[in-house]
C-alpha cells in the first residue's frame, strides 16, 4: 500500500508545523500533498512556506496564498484601486519576499490522483471552488466532485480551507477534509489526512482514511505572535490558536 499524506492550512504557524513534522517521521509517508494556505494569519510565513517546499512532493494554491500574491502584484497601485483587504496583507508579502511569492503564485489550484480504483479531485476550496464544510449536505459536497472544467466527474474529493477535518460518505464516493495544521477550529490541534491504498490502481481494492490530530505547544506559538512586530490582528490569531474559536 502507498501512504499518501494530505496537509494544508499551515498559516504561518511554525510551532504546529514542526509538531506535524515529528509525526510525519513516524508515519513515513510515500508522498506528501500540500493542499494550500502555507501563509497568512500567523507570524512565521517565510518558515512555513520554506517548510512546504522542502517537505512536500505536490502543491496547490489556497485562498490566502492567492490573496497575498495578489496584494504583492498590486503593491504599486494607489489604495483606491486595491482590494480593501489588500493593505493588511503587506506584512505577509514583505516577510515572504519576491522569490517565495513567485513560487506561491505559480502553484496550480486543482489536481487529481487515483487510489484503490477511486478518482480523487484535490482542491483547497476557495478560490477555485467554495468553502466546503463537514456540516454541508451531501448535495453540496457532491458539487465538489465535478472539476473546474464542469466536465470531469470524480468519485471522491479531498479539500482543505474549512480548518476542520471530516470524512463524509456520499452516494458513490467520499468527501474528505485535511483539517488545518496551524489554525484549527474547535480543538486547536494540528491536523492532516493520511490515505493508504494502491496508488494508480484502476481496480477497486482496500483504502484507509486516517484523520491525524495532534497537540502542540500553543502557548509557545502565542508568544511568538505576541513578540512579532506588525503582525496583523495578532490578538485574533492568538485567541484562535489557544481556543480553537474563530475570530475573523
Amino acid at each position: 500500500m502507498t501512504k499518501i499524506l494530505f496537509l494544508a492550512d499551515l498559516h504561518g504557524n511554525y510551532t504546529a508545523t514542526l509538531a506535524m513534522e515529528k509525526e510525519m517521521e513516524k508515519i513515513a509517508p510515500d508522498e506528501v500533498w500540500f493542499l494550500g494556505d502555507a501563509v497568512g494569519k500567523g507570524p512565521s510565513n517565510d518558515l512555513t512556506c520554506d517548510w512546504v517546499r522542502s517537505h512536500c512532493d505536490h502543491f496547490l494554491k489556497g485562498n490566502w496564498d492567492e490573496w497575498i500574491c495578489r496584494a504583492y502584484r498590486d503593491r504599486d497601485l494607489p489604495d483606491s484601486k486595491k482590494n480593501p483587504f489588500d493593505p493588511g496583507l503587506r506584512f505577509y508579502w514583505q516577510q515572504l519576499g519576491g522569490e517565495r511569492i513567485a513560487w506561491l503564485d505559480a502553484l496550480p489550484r486543482e489536481a487529481s490522483v487515483r487510489i484503490s480504483g477511486l478518482s480523487f479531485r484535490l482542491i483547497h476550496g476557495r478560490t477555485i471552488d467554495k468553502l466546503f464544510q463537514g456540516s454541508d449536505s451531501s448535495r453540496v459536497l457532491e458539487e465538489g466532485l465535478v472539476g473546474s472544467d464542469k466536465v470531469t466527474h470524480y468519485d471522491c474529493m479531498i479539500c482543505a480551507d474549512s480548518h476542520r477535518p471530516f470524512v463524509r460518505a456520499l452516494s458513490q464516493g467520499y468527501a474528505l477534509n485535511t483539517g488545518s495544521i496551524g489554525n484549527a477550529i474547535c480543538r486547536p490541534w494540528a491536523s492532516a489526512l493520511l490515505v493508504e491504498g494502491e496508488k494508480d490502481s484502476k481496480e477497486p481494492c482496500p483504502i484507509y482514511y486516517t484523520s491525524i490530530c495532534l497537540p502542540y505547544d500553543n502557548q509557545k506559538e502565542a508568544e511568538v505572535a505576541r513578540t512579532t512586530p506588525g503582525l496583523p490582528l495578532a490578538d485574533s490569531y492568538i485567541k484562535e490558536i489557544l481556543t480553537g474559536k474563530y475570530s475573523r
